[in-house]
């Protein structure tokens, strides 16, 4: 019954159905966890070594689209693993410190659905302070270069 205990955990948050692997996914909908742009933006000129962004992008969408400056790609079909490994694997992997569990993870990706998905992993590891950007690489483009637009 730890689906229960963990159901509780979160009380903005749904179940959804069983997936095909047989687990539970929580898909959480509080607008605390949530980041604005502005918000993000800010969190990004602090430069504190808590704060980790995360794109979990394939590697072939960043290569054609382009990234937030300042982020780390952990594709979602990884994420799990990545915030489960040691410190030493993960380093060796990303190049990049590990967050702990009391960082602020900001997840984001194309459009919000795939960072989401990172948010309910991340909150179901332990990942307290974990949000998401809904806006995602669409979004900040918008901002960032507006003469891209068409």
């Amino acid at each position: 019954h730890t689906f229960i205990y963990l159901f509780s955990l979160f009380p903005a948050c749904s179940p959804e159905l069983r997936s095909s692997e047989g687990g539970h996914h929580l898909f959480c909908t509080a607008a605390s966890q949530n980041i604005t742009y502005k918000e993000l933006k800010k969190l990004l000129h602090s430069k504190s070594k808590s704060n980790f962004l995360i794109d979990v992008r394939e590697p072939w969408e960043i290569l054609q689209c382009g990234q937030i400056p300042g982020s780390l790609n952990i594709p979602l079909g990884e994420i799990d693993q990545a915030l489960q490994m040691n410190s030493e694997d993960f380093k060796e992997k990303y190049n990049q410190d590990m967050p702990s569990k009391s960082d602020n993870l900001v997840f984001c990706c194309l459009g919000g659905v795939r960072s989401k998905k990172a948010l309910s992993t991340a909150l179901l590891l332990g990942y307290e302070s974990a949000r998401h950007y809904p806006g995602g690489w669409k979004e900040w483009e918008s901002y960032e270069y507006p003469e891209k637009k068409k």
